[in-house]
C-alpha cells in the first residue's frame, strides 16, 4: 500500500474530475451580457462598431486586464487587495528612472523593467507577510502597503517628472501586431499565464481551496501561510507590470499611474463572476468582466452619456452583479458581514 501525505491527498482531490453539470447562469451570464451590450451599442452608434473603436477598446482594457489578473488570485482566497495604486506608482517611477530617461544616465532596458516588476512583487510580498504575521485584515494591510508604495514613488519622483527615451519600452504602446498594440498582446499573455497558474499549479488550486474552505485545508496538513504570501507576491508582480505599461503609454513615470485601478479591477472581477467571498471564478471570468466594463464605458462615451453618469452606472452594475452572485447562497448565509 502506498502512503501519501495530506498535502498530496488535497492535490489528488483537487485534480479529480468532477461530474459534468449544465452551465450555470453565473458562468454564462457575463459573456452573454458582453455580447448583448456590444450589439446594443453597435446598433445605436455607427462609430462604435468600427474596427478602429474595437482597437481602442482592446488597448484601453490592456492595463486593467493585467491588474485584474493579480486582483483575481487575491479574491479567490476571499481576501481584498487595495495596494495596486501604490505598487503601480512605485514601479512606474522606478522603470522610468532605470531605462533611458531625462533624469539620469541609466539605460538598463529590459533589466530595468524586470527590476521594477521585482520591486512591485516585493511590495506584494510585504502585504502577504503583514496578513499572515500580524493577522490584520487584508484590506487594511494592502491599504497600508499602497500608502508605502505611494510614499516611495513620491521620494523617487523628487519633484521632477522622469520622461523615458527608451525606444523599446515606448514601442509597446505604439507598435502593432495584427492590428492591436503590443500592450494588448502583453495583456493577453498575462491572462493566459494567470489561467495556466490557476489551472495547473498547486498555487492556483490552493488559492481556490483557501477561499472555499481554509480550515479544511489547514486540517489536511497544508501550511496555508506561504501560499497566501505567494499569491500576494504574484499579484504585486502583475501590478508592477501594469505600472510599466502605463509608463509606456505616457512615455513618463507618474506617481498616480494606478489611481482608481484597484476599484476598477475589483469591479471587473466581480462583474465577470469572481466572488468576493472566494472559492469561485477565475482569471478568464475576470477577463470577461474587464471587457464588459470597458465596452460599457466606451459605449456610453460613444452615445454621449455624461462622465458623471458613467460612474453611477458602473456602481449599479457592481451591486447587481454581487447580488446575483450571492443569490444562491442567501439561505445558507443568514448573516451579512
Amino acid at each position: 500500500m502506498t502512503l501519501t501525505s495530506p498535502a498530496e491527498d488535497v492535490d489528488v482531490v483537487a485534480a479529480r474530475p468532477r461530474p459534468r453539470r449544465g452551465v450555470s447562469f453565473r458562468d454564462a451570464g457575463p459573456p452573454v451580457a458582453l455580447v448583448v451590450i456590444f450589439c446594443v451599442f453597435a446598433a445605436i452608434s455607427s462609430d462604435f462598431r468600427t474596427f478602429a473603436n474595437v482597437q481602442n477598446i482592446m488597448d484601453t482594457a490592456a492595463v486593467l486586464a493585467v491588474v485584474t489578473c493579480g486582483v483575481t488570485f487575491v479574491l479567490l482566497m476571499g481576501s481584498i487587495d487595495l495596494s495596486a495604486p501604490g505598487v503601480m506608482g512605485t514601479s512606474a517611477i522606478a522603470v522610468a528612472l532605470l531605462v533611458s530617461n531625462n533624469r539620469n544616465d541609466n539605460d538598463l532596458g529590459l533589466i530595468g523593467v524586470l527590476v521594477a516588476v521585482g520591486l512591485a512583487a516585493a511590495l506584494g510580498c510585504l502585504s502577504g507577510l503583514a496578513l499572515v504575521v500580524l493577522k490584520v485584515p487584508s484590506f487594511m494591510t494592502t491599504l497600508g502597503v499602497s500608502a508605502i508604495g505611494l510614499g516611495l514613488a513620491t521620494l523617487l519622483f523628487n519633484g521632477v517628472q522622469p520622461n523615458i527615451d527608451d525606444e523599446t519600452l515606448a514601442s509597446w504602446a505604439v507598435d502593432r501586431f495584427l492590428g492591436f498594440s503590443l500592450l494588448t498582446w502583453i495583456a493577453v499573455g498575462c491572462v493566459l499565464l494567470g489561467w495556466l497558474v490557476q489551472r495547473y499549479s498547486r498555487l492556483g488550486r490552493y488559492a481556490f481551496a483557501i477561499g472555499g474552505a481554509e480550515e479544511v485545508l489547514s486540517l489536511s496538513g497544508v501550511r496555508v501561510a506561504p501560499y497566501k504570501i505567494a499569491v500576494f507576491t504574484l499579484a504585486g508582480a502583475f501590478y508592477g507590470l501594469a505600472g510599466v505599461m502605463v509608463t509606456s503609454q505616457l512615455s513618463a513615470g507618474l506617481v498616480q499611474a494606478g489611481k482608481g485601478l484597484d476599484f476598477a479591477a475589483i469591479t471587473a472581477a466581480v462583474v465577470g463572476g469572481t466572488l468576493l467571498t472566494g472559492g469561485r471564478g477565475g482569471v478568464l471570468h475576470s477577463a470577461v468582466g474587464v471587457l464588459l466594463v470597458t465596452v460599457l464605458t466606451n459605449g456610453l462615451v460613444q452615445v454621449g452619456v455624461s462622465p458623471y453618469w458613467q460612474g453611477g452606472v458602473q456602481g449599479l452594475i457592481v451591486v447587481a452583479a454581487v447580488a446575483a452572485a450571492v443569490l444562491p447562497q442567501r439561505r445558507r448565509n443568514q448573516v451579512t458581514k
